[in-house]
């Protein structure tokens, strides 16, 4: 068994695995409604919810996501009813700590009058209070908490709620950015992305059947996860998975931050477009600073581009860490070239349904990209690659750049360009706090991995982004 952060994520992959493998073999329709006993027999005890039945439900729900999901939904997460634990509400409560002070600086903070004392212990009106949190702040004893469900806590811009006591989570489908935090922070895995691993191996039949040539395209961060293999053979393992070629976004990363080197230095003033959910946090939350997002493609759909429009046979599956991924394969910038998405945590239950031991294969080396298209994983990678790219054409635009990752930072960032109260010319978002090796569906997350990102670039064999693109963008 692979090793994952959490259990959440192991019966993720078991899921995952179960649908993969009755598809592959061309018996899922016979197979869909035994799926739950097989994750749950006859005779187990229940491990993650209080009896079997209950168990079921969720697996079966789960499977449903595996296949796709609510086509009539349009976000690419869904929140599962059944697994929802409906956390009871929190909000601002007065904790054992309380000593029941003379100061009474909690009740004094509180503009609204919310706080009484009651037996020497502070008690907050619940019908008055709007959680603003002052009280807490102010109690010298740190006796006042602010208890969020998981899944609120996790979501930086308000997109999910409860809309009473005992509810189960809602989403906002407008504020919503698919960025994936609420999926992987809910401890009852009530919260879970749309799966496309029918069409990945869809394609890697067609492939095998000499129909396509189907591209895996691999995200640089792929280079913190796999522990215990090396990276190479991680790379054979997609090869024997049935794709014609395996190549790295990071040359795409390489093409963007060449042509977003010369956006920037031509309008002045820019943000990125490299992370999906920061494009449509921009679009929804901060939509007077779309004209300042870069018109470049993403790296991934910067190298599908590339890649469809030199082989007619070509299909394309892109594979990362990233939920906003498979949003961004259908917007219309990137729809034409992307036809499939896919997480490390699914291609982790194609390497094991096909049976494949990493740990036993040859090496198939990726070297096309440089050292800063690989760094794009990490947060900062994309700024350092721009002034990169400025330097190398010789271009005198000096950036004033801001990195941000996570939305709580973006959103202080995009506000201050908001209000001109920043000379930033440039901001790099990411929606993931760390950037892209804070993805949701990385198999595992671990302060090392910025570590393993930047050792990864040194192994580059192109040192500049200009040796990485001359043959494949025009240049300067």
């Amino acid at each position: 068994m692979p090793k994952f952060d959490t259990q959440v994520q192991e019966l993720k992959y078991r899921i995952l695995k179960e649908v993969a493998t009755s598809y592959d073999r061309g018996t899922l329709e016979e197979d869909i409604d035994q799926i739950p006993y097989l994750i749950t027999p006859h005779g187990a005890k229940p491990t993650f919810r209080c009896c079997v039945y209950h168990e079921r439900e969720i697996v079966k729900e789960r499977v449903k996501l595996a296949m796709g999901g609510d086509k009539n939904n349009p976000n690419i997460v869904e929140v599962i009813p059944s697994a929802c634990d409906q956390c009871p509400f929190g909000g601002i409560t007065v904790t054992d700590a309380c000593r029941g002070c003379l100061a009474h600086r909690c009740a004094q903070a509180c503009r609204l009058n919310c706080i009484t004392f009651e037996n020497l212990r502070a008690k907050i009106n619940k019908d008055k209070c709007v959680n603003c949190g002052l009280c807490a702040k102010a109690c010298p004893f740190g006796a006042i908490s602010n208890l969020k469900r998981p899944c609120e806590a996790a979501c930086k811009i308000g997109a999910i709620s409860h809309r009473s006591e005992g509810s189960t989570a809602h989403i906002d489908e407008e504020k919503c950015t698919r960025c994936g935090a609420c999926s992987y922070s809910c401890p009852f895995g009530a919260i879970m992305d749309k799966s496309y691993i029918l069409q990945c191996i869809d394609l890697m039949k067609g492939n095998e059947k000499g129909e396509i040539n189907a591209y895996m395209i691999v995200a640089p961060s792929v280079s913190s996860q796999f522990h215990g293999v090396r990276l190479t053979q991680v790379i054979t393992g997609m090869k024997k998975l049935g794709f014609h070629s395996v190549v790295e976004a990071a040359l795409g990363a390489d093409m963007v931050s060449y042509y977003e080197s010369k956006e920037l230095s031509e309008k002045g003033k820019l943000t990125s477009s490299c992370c999906p959910a920061f494009v449509r946090y921009v679009e929804t939350s901060f939509p007077t600073l779309k004209e300042y997002v870069s018109h470049n493609l993403s790296p991934m759909a910067m190298l599908a581009r590339y890649i469809r429009d030199n082989d007619p046979k070509a299909k394309t599956c892109f594979v990362g860490p990233c939920i906003a991924k498979k949003m961004e394969m259908f917007r219309e910038d990137s729809a034409p070239y992307v036809d499939c998405v896919i997480t490390f945590e699914e291609l982790q239950a194609l390497i094991d349904m096909r049976g494949i031991n990493l740990a036993e294969l040859e090496d198939s080396p990726l070297d096309n990209a440089s050292y800063f298209g690989r760094i794009f994983a990490r947060c900062g990678g994309l700024s350092e690659a721009v002034q990169e790219a400025l330097k190398e054409r010789n271009d005198p635009f000096v950036v004033k750049g801001i990195s941000c990752s996570g939305l709580e930072e973006c959103k202080r960032a995009l506000t201050m360009m908001k209000n001109g109260r920043t000379d930033a010319n440039f901001i790099e978002g990411m929606a993931c706090v760390g950037g892209c090796i804070g993805g949701p569906c990385c198999l595992t997350h671990e302060v090392r991995d910025a570590a393993d990102v930047d050792k990864y670039g040194r192994e580059s064999k192109e040192k500049t982004i200009v040796d990485a693109v001359k043959n494949l963008v025009p240049l300067d």
